[in-house]
């Protein structure tokens, strides 16, 4: 499969290594309008550079085109590649604002094409091994989630383009907040109410938000809480589900956040309390496994795992909070397309999606 990038910056360059780590994938074209990063990428991957987003979806060679620019971009080149029939890897939030979102989704399945959002939590070690316990049936039915996600920036976080409202559509609950609003969802299905409260404390940002509070409860009265914060000095990762017989936890995501960890523990009344711990050391290499997922997608003519659908409801729920704190009360998403609940803990749909 012949691939085309869109951004060369961090994540066009992450993405670009996943690639090379995946059998059948080519980069062949990397596109940025600043033409040094462009070129810099392109003499690293050995593939074509160009400054201009449409050379890529222009390509009849290229058959999938992964998208790493800033939000505000999202739609317009996904939109296009979309409609000469590519599938879509497309960065964390789909898009700017819900509209822009609901136009992606409805062209992608006009078009008969892959989304998919760039959701790589999903794939971290540590994640899909308290899924796996999940679903093996190891804590019963969830009860309720709290996580937690959070850095400091640096200096001149509040002058670069995540502080621009017209860039970003949103702050801190747009950047790492949605990564938690999609695992939320991906353990609890979809939210029938959402709470929020946003905080502008320290970076010079409003009205976006640099720390952003949320309680999400589902119709069957289950209960996840979230903090995402910009004001977090020393990176945290921490994702904890609690059901009826036990919990899973995961504890940082490597590098900055600290080993990654996945814990395990079981309701005993009668015994000491014990845990299985599992360690995670090394590359982070859920780039690469998320890739693998999506080709895995494409070649299987299925929907991928952190499907554009996925994207829009993560969009739909941050909106839900960004309304709810505005009002100051409890309101409810508009869901488009709902996730089922699970039903009970072994549910298995999505385990050999991510595997």
């Amino acid at each position: 499969m012949k691939v085309g990038i869109v951004g060369a910056g961090l994540q066009g360059r992450r993405r670009a290594q996943a690639l090379k780590a995946v059998d059948g994938s080519e980069l062949v074209i990397v596109a940025d309008v600043r033409q040094d990063a462009a070129a810099a990428l392109a003499a690293d991957a050995g593939c074509l550079a160009t400054f201009q987003w449409q050379d890529v979806v222009a390509r009849d060679d290229v058959e999938a085109v992964i998208v790493c620019t800033p939000p505000n971009l999202h739609a317009e080149i996904a939109i296009a590649a979309m409609r000469t029939g590519k599938d879509i890897l497309c960065e964390k939030p789909l898009a700017r604002n819900l509209d822009a979102g609901r136009e992606m989704l409805r062209v992608a399945r006009e078009s008969g094409v892959r989304l998919k959002c760039g959701f790589n939590l999903r794939y971290h070690p540590a994640m899909r091994q308290v899924r796996r316990w999940y679903e093996d049936g190891n804590i019963g039915e969830i009860d309720w989630i709290r996580c937690r996600y959070g850095i400091g920036g640096r200096p001149g976080y509040d002058r670069e383009w995540r502080a621009q409202t017209e860039i970003s559509g949103g702050g801190q609950l747009m950047d790492q907040g949605i990564h938690l609003l999609d695992l939320c969802r991906w353990f609890l299905g979809d939210f029938a109410e959402v709470f929020g409260f946003l905080a502008t404390r320290f970076w010079e940002i409003a009205p976006l938000e640099d720390n952003a509070f949320a309680l999400l409860r589902t119709a069957g009265g289950q209960v996840a809480s979230l903090h995402a914060s910009w004001t977090q000095w020393k990176p945290l990762f921490s994702f904890e589900v609690f059901g009826h017989d036990g919990y899973v936890t995961v504890e940082g995501l490597g590098g900055a956040y600290g080993i990654e960890r996945a814990i395990l523990g079981r309701r005993n009344f009668a015994a000491p309390l014990s845990e299985e711990v599992v360690e995670f050391r090394g590359e982070d290499r859920s780039w690469e496994e998320e890739w693998r997922e999506f080709a895995s997608a494409i070649s299987e003519r299925r929907e991928p795992s952190a499907s554009g659908t996925d994207g829009l409801a993560a969009i739909e729920l941050a909106q839900g909070i960004y309304e709810s704190a505005r009002l100051g009360k409890a309101v409810a998403p508009t869901m488009l397309a709902s996730t089922p609940r699970p039903s009970s803990p072994c549910r298995k749909p999505d385990v050999a999606d991510i595997r």
